[in-house]
């Protein structure tokens, strides 16, 4: 923690409240609450109703940090709202299906006045009256319109505001910043930089010609009402992702997080490299309380999904307010508010991406594994005394295919389990259900990959048309093979007699001999980017149908980034990324041929979620005392 926040924390908990107690204040202290903690909970809140704070204060009675004399941080913002706030989101929602996230995604469209300051949190209600005072005194001079010039480099888009009425903003930034300082002991420091609206910022430059293109669609001339809204944000988090609750999730062991549908979640990227796989562990936005959850119950969420809105100032011609947040219903804090009257110039920009027109590429990583359920021993649970296998649970697969070599093989190359079956041919069925044309099918040579890519095209109903071509150089980064050593596969030969419908007559690009142990992460990539190319290469560019690859959690990053070219990750955020990749995670990318070019989009279907089942024992649940 730095010193200057050390010494403001010292100083919020050693300091005489002296001020009388505000209308909301009196009805928590009344009830027993500690004035510091009523008055945390009214922060946290944005101060809007009684309601909201004890609701608030209920939820964290078990934080761990509620006592914490930890001010809020709070920026100053003019945000656009009507019809050009609304361009504006449309704007976020196609750059984003279009481009993948940049980091302007995280924030709402906005222009920065005063970037983020701490202040105690009994002195908060005096920034709401210097807003409404210096918002008051500059009403008459605020620009009755506002010019934006769109502006674009390698690294940025966004418009820039008209020096004139620029000046006009910094003078109020430095009037509520100068006020701020001197009557609530605030460090503020207004933003002096050319006032610019970001659209998007630090995104591929692969990906700037699309940008630039849609960001023209937009018509800064909108109707807009601009309104100073100040926000607050919880320092300690401010370097975390933020998750988002998909599904309910009770503990299972007391070191667990109850997590309900909706929950925010912070998590530190840094905690993660000790969790078990499939797991991360975070703090809830909304009970302070720590502790693991289950990755793929949640997705990402935006930085500001968790920030306050406490009040803004509207700069109207007919008549000024100062109103809280539920007065303005237009202002979404996640990017995503979906308008349907879309204008027709950014209409005919997405009608070029009709996946009906263009070639497609679906990577999928496997199946539930049988050893993901059961340990690297369960081999060991599932053969008799004399080596024959037997179903030892309704999870392991009925039987195991025939192999000239060692049962034992199976250890390092584990088939299926039936979950992982059943995932398999759901995800086929789902293609089926949207009308994917698979045309061809790649797959890795290990058994799960192979036997995933059967699944889905039975469920497909392809299982007799389409052959599944085997190419060794899908396979995974071998530096994670446990063994140290390549996994003796099961020929094609073997594949065959087993009766997986394998393309006998290909001939892949890298020979299993190819293969090294413990390669490095850059071989790797390479290996990847040439085998991507190599199978495009190999599909004729004419068909519009689907080239489905089933390889790794590996696969998916070094495969599509490839093929879209986008930059390598280095290798540490690269095992970060690969652990939140379920079974059946999937990427799409789709042809621009009149670009020369690829860009991932979302996959045609939707993703596969589910809980854990743990092994039941009957005896010794129900019958033990």
């Amino acid at each position: 923690m730095a010193v200057a926040e050390a010494q403001l924390y010292a100083k919020v908990a050693n300091k005489h409240r002296s001020r009388s107690p505000s209308a909301l204040l009196e009805p928590l202290l009344a009830k027993g609450f500690p004035a510091h903690i009523a008055q945390k909970a009214l922060v946290a809140t944005g101060q809007k109703t009684i309601e909201d704070a004890a609701k608030w204060l209920h939820s964290h009675c078990n934080d761990p940090s509620l006592d914490d004399p930890i001010p809020q941080e709070y920026a100053l913002y003019l945000c656009p709202t009507g019809r050009l706030h609304s361009r504006l989101q449309d704007f976020w929602k196609e750059s984003k299906r279009q481009c993948g996230k940049n980091r302007a995604h995280e924030v709402f469209p906005h222009v920065t006045l005063c970037d983020f300051f701490t202040c105690e949190d009994q002195k908060v209600e005096l920034l709401y009256d210097i807003l409404k005072r210096v918002g008051d005194s500059f009403s008459q001079s605020f620009p009755p319109s506002i010019s934006l010039t769109l502006h674009a480099s390698p690294s940025y888009l966004g418009f820039f505001i008209d020096d004139s009425q620029a000046n006009v903003l910094k003078e109020f930034a430095v009037a509520f910043s100068s006020e701020a300082s001197a009557l609530a002991d605030c460090n503020v420091k207004p933003s002096l930089k050319q006032f610019h609206l970001t659209l998007a910022h630090r995104f591929c430059p692969h990906h700037q010609k699309t940008l630039e293109q849609l960001a023209k669609c937009i018509n800064p001339g909108e109707p807009c009402q601009w309104v100073a809204a100040l926000y607050s944000r919880d320092m300690r988090f401010v370097h975390y992702q933020r998750l988002r609750a998909l599904f309910q999730y009770k503990p299972q062991n007391i070191d667990e997080l109850l997590i309900n549908a909706g929950d925010l979640i912070y998590v530190d990227p840094r905690q993660q490299s000790e969790v078990s796989e499939g797991w991360v562990i975070g703090t809830s936005h909304r009970t302070g309380c720590r502790g693991f959850l289950p990755e793929n119950y949640t997705e990402r969420a935006h930085e500001s999904d968790t920030w306050v809105k406490h009040r803004e100032y509207v700069f109207e011609t007919a008549s000024r307010s100062l109103t809280t947040t539920g007065k303005e219903p237009n202002v979404k804090l996640n990017g995503e508010a979906h308008n349907p009257s879309m204008p027709r110039s950014v209409t005919n920009v997405l009608s070029l991406q009709n996946p009906a027109l263009r070639r497609g590429v679906l990577v999928m990583r496997h199946g539930e594994r049988v050893d993901q359920v059961f340990g690297k021993s369960w081999l060991q649970q599932c053969l008799t005394a004399d080596g024959k296998y037997y179903r030892a649970d309704l999870n392991f697969p009925r039987s195991l295919p025939r192999r000239k070599d060692s049962t034992k093989q199976f250890e390092c190359d584990p088939p299926l389990s039936c979950c992982g079956i059943f995932q398999s041919r759901l995800i086929g069925e789902a293609l089926l259900d949207q009308e994917v044309t698979i045309s061809y099918v790649y797959s890795s040579p290990s058994l799960r990959c192979v036997q995933t890519a059967q699944h889905v095209l039975q469920g497909l109903k392809l299982n007799q048309k389409v052959k599944i071509r085997v190419e060794p150089g899908l396979f995974e980064w071998t530096k994670w093979e446990a063994s140290r050593a390549i996994p003796n596969f099961m020929t094609v030969a073997e594949l065959v007699e087993a009766s997986y419908n394998i393309d006998t007559s290909y001939r892949g690009n890298f020979p299993l001999s190819s293969l090294v142990p413990s390669e490095s992460y850059e071989d790797y990539v390479s290996r990847s980017s040439a085998v991507i190319k190599q199978i495009i290469t190999a599909c004729p560019s004419k068909g519009k149908g689907v080239i489905l690859i089933v390889g790794h959690g590996s696969s998916l990053a070094p495969l599509t980034r490839a093929l879209t070219g986008l930059p390598n990750r280095g290798s540490r955020d690269f095992a970060q990324m690969v652990r939140k990749i379920p079974s059946l995670g999937m990427c799409f990318c789709e042809e621009l041929k009149e670009e020369n070019k690829w860009q991932m989009v979302n996959p045609p279907v939707k993703t596969l979620t589910h809980g854990a089942n743990a092994a039941f024992n009957w005896r010794n649940t129900i019958m033990e005392d």
